[in-house]
């Protein structure tokens, strides 16, 4: 492909160029965000509410926008869903990301708007390639197709809206020239049934000649896993010998280096982390050298930070671009051109580096359990024993649960440790009513425990009575404002308590 290879050669001389002036002039760059931002959304009923015509710099706008949860956003959320238009953004939103919900709601539904779409999700993905481009000018990954594993989309049958999962979306709008680059076509990348999708897309790629991946790295790894099973390779190189690159994102990528390692031996094959929400596309790790990611700062969204240990404050402080710091831990703000306004959208980063301003992320503002895109919740966990408990006679006093990690062909799960204050009448019945009790209140840990895909069943284990008294007090974390931590994304927590328990 000759032709499009100097097209998007060209192409990307000119937007690394833009990138590198983003690096040396982050405050003019946001600045500029925001500003287009606020002239944009100044008609709508959101607009109007907060006098956005009069707001000419951030201070004022942070003195009218009060910061703004799911909760706070669902009615007008529901709203556009309903059809109203002209609310937090101009225009009719068609389209809404689907995603894990809060303590009031099973899933929660993301505005996504043509602005999103074109100059936000899409110019990020354009970026990766740009990047991608500057770091490995010698790449052939064009020279053949990229496989998206993507999620399902639905539609709402109330009207002509419809939602479903980012990745979904931006298949379902994606132009028609990627079709012709990317494998397999859309219809299979977007059927809804899990096992089904695998097969449709074994069926249509071996024979490709497959040059990138794109997915979820847990959710990628079952197809790896079913691909070389149905072909009998030992590795995914045999099957596809010119595969250099993984586009990855949504978890950690930590659990799952070494297992990749071994699935695609070779030292040529790359990995890209991307930061790529719901709620809009936010950083690209540009260089192979690094674990972190470069803050894009100019796709439409306008950031604000606000430091963990204000987090709490019933007006905690906010700052910007230009006065965040090094090493400091904190929750993301966004506004954007989906019509999100001083949204907290849960997230905690790290910057690692300014000029470039560059971050990883750190997790959630809350304990969660994300191994594996599950998105676990604190209040998730507590329902479900809540539930549990009834359903078995029995009372929980403590509890906490990390991830068990993938390995071999083995699906990954999660552990528990209770402490019971009365143990319930059956600890099978405990275990099965507390698994469908998370499967009803959190659709992604439904998703990923359907057939065991990618989660098996919980592995439950009573605690000896005592057990968390001993080790908060080994912690030195008796009394006060200590409490268990009752998730956590990794094991070193339960580690602990398992070697303690006889």
């Amino acid at each position: 492909m000759p032709i499009l290879n100097s097209i998007v050669s060209w192409l990307n001389i000119k937007r690394m160029s833009q990138i590198n002036l983003m690096r040396q002039y982050p405050a003019d760059v946001q600045y500029e965000t925001f500003l287009r931002l606020i002239n944009q959304a100044a008609p709508t009923e959101w607009g109007k509410k907060y006098n956005y015509r009069e707001i000419k710099g951030y201070d004022s706008f942070k003195e009218r926008v009060p910061l703004q949860t799911y909760d706070d956003i669902k009615p007008w959320v529901d709203r556009m869903r309903k059809g109203e238009s002209e609310l937090l953004w101009p225009g009719e939103i068609k389209w809404f990301a689907k995603s894990s919900g809060t303590t009031a709601d099973k899933s929660k539904f993301i505005p996504v708007t043509e602005e999103s779409l074109e100059e936000c999700h899409f110019r990020g993905g354009k970026d990766v390639m740009a990047i991608y481009n500057d770091n490995y000018p010698e790449n052939n990954y064009l020279s053949g197709k990229a496989l998206t594993l993507g999620g399902s989309h639905q539609i709402n049958e109330s009207r002509e809206s419809y939602y479903g999962d980012l990745s979904a979306i931006l298949i379902q709008n994606m132009p028609f020239w990627t079709h012709f680059i990317r494998t397999p076509n859309k219809e299979t990348i977007l059927i809804d049934e899990f096992e089904n999708k695998i097969e449709k897309i074994m069926s249509a790629t071996l024979e490709e000649n497959v040059t990138s991946l794109a997915g979820v790295p847990s959710w990628m790894l079952v197809l790896i896993k079913a691909i070389l099973e149905k072909t009998g390779k030992q590795n995914l190189l045999e099957v596809w010998p010119n595969l250099e690159l993984f586009i990855h994102g949504g978890v950690n990528f930590t659990p799952y280096r070494q297992m990749y390692k071994e699935l695609i031996p070779s030292d040529q094959m790359r990995y890209m982390e991307t930061y790529n929400a719901s709620e809009g596309f936010f950083a690209i790790q540009d260089e192979p050298s690094r674990d972190d990611m470069l803050l894009m700062l100019d796709l439409g969204v306008f950031y604000e930070f606000i430091p963990m240990d204000q987090l709490d404050e019933d007006h905690p402080k906010t700052v910007t671009i230009e006065e965040v710091e090094i090493g400091k831990n904190y929750a993301m703000v966004i506004s954007t051109n989906s019509g999100l306004w001083r949204y907290m959208i849960g997230d905690t980063v790290i910057f690692t580096s300014t000029f470039p301003h560059k971050l990883k992320i750190s997790g959630r503002t809350k304990h969660f359990i994300n191994a594996f895109g599950e998105e676990l919740i604190v209040d998730n966990a507590i329902k479900a024993i809540d539930v549990a408990c009834k359903n078995s006679n029995a009372k929980v006093s403590q509890f906490t649960a990390a991830p068990i990690y993938m390995k071999n062909k083995d699906s990954g799960g999660h552990e528990w440790i209770i402490e019971f204050e009365r143990e319930p009448d059956s600890m099978d019945h405990f275990t099965v009513s507390l698994d469908n009790a998370l499967q009803t209140v959190n659709s992604d840990y439904e998703a990923k425990r359907y057939k065991d895909s990618v989660l098996s069943m919980p592995v439950i284990h009573k605690a000896p009575d005592g057990l968390f008294y001993k080790w908060m007090k080994k912690r030195g974390k008796l009394g006060g404002q200590n409490k268990v931590p009752q998730l956590a994304n990794n094991r070193k927590y339960i580690d602990e308590l398992i070697q303690m328990m006889p």
